[in-house]
């Protein structure tokens, strides 16, 4: 560790001790905390049904945040492209309007063919990446309309109460790691209306998201930190934990679980996930979340036939497509 990382590890680590913090001790994983289902008096909230990717239940409202070049944009388009397979009603908000390079805007027209609504800023278009913080109006209502529809869910088809974000830990107004889900890709499950936020890089990136912050905490959402082992500027524990405070301080939002997505791209062999592994697990005890999963790419498990080496068992795999690929690559 170099005399820089470890100055920035502390500085870090100060200002996340002085945020207020919502997770579970000891639930080493992600689930939606049904506050819908207290909200509604005992009455049974139907089963949302199986989805087998990813390996956790999904939020109405899923951030995706981290460093620049991490991969959020494709961990965006995976959990979109899947929460709609699984019959949701997906809203894929692209927030990456600083310095933007790769983002979701560019894969409209894919997105559009899979039923997923896609946001995106005004001056967004494929192949399009200035940087220009032009925000649309249509964001809030999508968001209100997904905690809607899940209060609406879990009271058995009835409206259910209004959020109040004025009451921490109650309805509304807190994210949903405290609620620890199945351990089995099977029993994750997924609402009936699903906003995912691909948000900006870094600080300067979270400050579009943190303009929405209130309507965010209107409900149980959930704000996932992507880590990269192979990112030139997190490439340790401490680098990757340092850089989460001032994204959660830009946003005005609390992060709820980890998602190790180290990979090199298509160059992505098992040994890389290999040495990624204690990294990612790392990072998550550093910050005091739970480690949601470990990306894998589809191509690898493909080639074990479905399956993967040994010494991932135990853990929790999301086997992701790649979408997001650079300007030189076909």
């Amino acid at each position: 560790m170099t005399v820089a990382e470890e100055s920035a590890g502390e500085s870090g680590r100060k200002v996340w001790e002085g945020m207020p913090r919502r997770v579970a001790a000891g639930s080493g994983d992600l689930g939606v905390r049904r506050k819908d289902r207290e909200a509604c008096e005992g009455r049974a909230a139907p089963d949302a049904g199986a989805l087998a990717r990813p390996p956790f239940a999904l939020a109405p409202v899923t951030v995706v945040t981290g460093h620049y070049g991490v991969g959020k944009t494709n961990l965006s388009l995976n959990l979109a492209y899947d929460a709609a397979a699984r019959g949701a009603q997906v809203t894929l908000v692209d927030l990456d309007v600083v310095n933007p390079y790769f983002r979701s805007s560019d894969h409209a027209d894919a997105l559009a063919a899979q039923g997923v609504r896609l946001i995106a800023p005004v001056f967004a278009g494929k192949g399009s990446n200035l940087d220009v913080p032009s925000l649309t109006g249509a964001i809030a209502p999508a968001i209100e309309e997904a905690y809607a529809a899940a209060r609406q869910a879990a009271c058995g088809g009835e409206a259910g109460p209004a959020a109040d974000a004025r009451t921490p830990g109650g309805f509304a107004g807190g994210p949903t790691a405290d609620a620890v889900g199945p351990t089995s890709d099977e029993a994750a499950g997924v609402p009936p209306a699903v906003v995912i936020v691909d948000a900006g890089g870094d600080d300067a990136g979270a400050t579009a998201l943190g303009r929405f912050a209130a309507d965010v905490v209107a409900g149980s959402y959930a704000l996932l930190y992507v880590v990269n082992r192979f990112r030139n500027l997190t490439q340790t524990p401490v680098s990757a934990a340092a850089a989460l405070p001032p994204i959660l301080e830009a946003a005005h939002l609390q992060a709820t679980a980890v998602v190790n997505n180290s990979h090199v791209m298509g160059e992505t062999g098992w040994d890389d996930v290999r040495v990624a592994l204690a990294f990612g697990d790392e990072a998550a005890r550093l910050l005091g979340l739970p480690l949601a999963c470990t990306t894998v790419p589809e191509a690898l498990v493909r080639r074990e036939n479905g399956g993967v080496p040994s010494f991932m068992a135990g853990r929790r795999v999301y086997s992701v497509q790649r979408y997001v690929r650079a300007p030189w690559e076909t």
